[in-house]
């Protein structure tokens, strides 16, 4: 976990200005990957006190328009947000609770896919999602199917 320094040069190299928000906001995202934007006003308003949800979607578009977090929002989720960027990695999602794990590119470098036809694209990024049950939800699953068999 970066310290208070590193997320200050972090938002200097992104030529942002350093504020309690922002570093709250930036801290909240490393600490807590792929939460979504309630979860990581309630940590914010743990570390500052009060602070408006308007700040904090204003603090999660500047940090990732500047390049400093990643948005994802997989089909029927809320946006989320994750500290790792830059590296095209991917996400495995639970079909039942939810959860969100990164899974990295098991071939080559970005993109590490081959679109069939680029349509004279040049494509820099695949964003792929794997969807099934975790294992805690398979194991609930799985007992509750053998529950309903007795």
């Amino acid at each position: 976990m970066p310290a208070t320094a590193d997320f200050e040069r972090m938002l200097r190299g992104a030529a942002l200005r350093v504020t309690r928000p922002r570093l709250a906001v930036l801290s909240a995202v490393h600490r807590h990957p792929h939460a979504d934007t309630g979860s990581l006003i309630e940590v914010v308003r743990a570390d500052l006190g009060e602070v408006s949800h308007q700040a904090v979607y204003d603090v999660l578009n500047a940090l990732t328009s500047a390049g400093l977090v990643r948005r994802i929002e997989p089909t029927g989720s809320v946006a989320r947000y994750e500290a790792r960027v830059g590296d095209n990695h991917h996400h495995v999602v639970c079909r039942s609770c939810g959860a969100i794990e990164d899974v990295d590119c098991a071939i080559g470098e970005k993109p590490c896919l081959t679109a069939s036809d680029d349509h004279g694209f040049v494509i820099d990024e695949a964003e792929i999602i794997y969807w099934g049950l975790c294992p805690a939800c398979f194991t609930a699953d799985s007992d509750s199917w053998k529950d309903s068999r007795v």
